[in-house]
């Protein structure tokens, strides 16, 4: 029976899906949302507070419609992380990378998409608002990227878009630059690589591709490693041409002044903010080493969470056991896995503590 009344037209489309979201309840660990467990330093926010206070004398009017600074600063770090040579022109700006998504479906979804579960559970939940033929395309047992199958899976459906995740989310794998290029050879559409942890990782990003590959597109975010999750904002570098027709789409004045100067400063601050990313990545190599210690099976991973399994009780069970104890992480969805986010090392110790207890109690 439909959950909705009779006399609501909502799209048929629409009426069997959930909103998405991930519990909101009060816990001393917050480690279920992948966000940078770091605050802004006070002189960062300091700095943001006056570059505010000076861009609301002018909110009575609209903002940069076409974000050029932020664009242009957005290019200018890619250029320093990647050693690419990109330029603002490469570069759209928008509301979180799930606006980014959503665009890209609106602007390229006509012929379909294809992903590889587990990944992002967005994409197919947007995918599915706009209107856009969806397969889910399947990885390893391990949930690793079969390039080979890909490619035939990709063959057979000829989609217009093809989304891979490195790091992939829930499960951290990576996927390699030559992997990806092999990819961009031979997909039709446009191949779109979601790097939402890209600054985690030591992989080559595949911004590096896209002066050879004008089909590759690359998603990326200031909500992770630049502590930034409460700004909401994702860009996208791409070829010039794809940027064009996103504009088709863009809805009117899409970025506010306010979210545009916030991450104008954050851009000025980066080696600051990215100054976190290695205390981060030392946290997730001894996180994993506690749960390989209990005994449990961890898949390797290359972003500021980890995807664990080998315990005992069920998931849904562990989950409330450890929200019991204080703390919040992660059930995917996943038989027998639990993710959990890299948060601070009082966090950390405290997840560790609390599952070695749960375990311990439960042989």
């Amino acid at each position: 029976m439909s959950q909705w009344p009779e006399w609501l037209p909502l799209n048929s489309a629409l009426q069997p899906l959930s909103p998405y979201g991930a519990p909101q309840v009060p816990a001393e660990a917050v480690l279920n949302t992948n966000e940078n467990p770091f605050p802004l330093s006070d002189q960062l926010a300091a700095a943001i507070g006056k570059r505010v206070e000076n861009v609301a004398r002018s909110l009575n009017r609209y903002p940069d419609r076409d974000a050029t600074t932020l664009r242009a600063g957005l290019a200018s770090f890619i250029n320093g992380l990647s050693g690419s040579s990109v330029s603002a022109e490469n570069l759209w700006a928008a509301n979180g990378s799930n606006e980014i998504i959503q665009s890209l479906f609106l602007a390229f979804g006509e012929k379909g998409a294809i992903g590889f579960t587990p990944s992002y559970s967005m994409h197919p939940l947007i995918a599915r608002v706009t209107q856009t033929p969806w397969l889910d395309g399947q990885r390893r047992a391990d949930f690793s990227l079969d390039i080979a199958l890909a490619k035939k899976e990709i063959g057979e459906k000829k989609p217009s878009l093809t989304f891979i995740t490195t790091p992939n989310n829930p499960t951290g794998s990576s996927v390699s630059i030559a992997e990806i290029e092999d990819l961009a050879q031979s997909v039709p559409g446009l191949l779109v690589v979601d790097e939402a942890y890209a600054e985690f990782s030591d992989e080559t990003s595949a911004v590096t591709l896209i002066a050879r590959y004008p089909n590759v597109v690359v998603i990326r975010t200031m909500s992770k490693a630049f502590s930034f999750a409460g700004v909401r904002l994702g860009y996208l570098v791409a070829d010039k041409s794809v940027i064009d027709a996103l504009f088709l789409v863009r809805l009117p004045y899409h970025l506010s002044t306010l979210t545009q100067a916030a991450a104008e400063v954050a851009l000025e601050y980066r080696d600051e903010l990215l100054g976190n990313v290695a205390t981060l990545v030392a946290n997730r190599i001894w996180v994993e080493g506690q749960l390989k210690e209990l005994g449990l099976d961890v898949i390797p991973s290359k972003a500021n969470f980890l995807l664990f399994s080998g315990f005992d009780i069920p998931a849904p069970t562990l989950w409330k056991l450890l929200l019991d104890a204080g703390v919040l992480i992660r059930d995917v969805g996943l038989s027998g896995y639990l993710r959990v986010t890299i948060g601070s090392e009082a966090e950390n110790i405290l997840f560790i503590q609390a599952l070695t207890k749960i375990i311990t109690e439960n042989k």
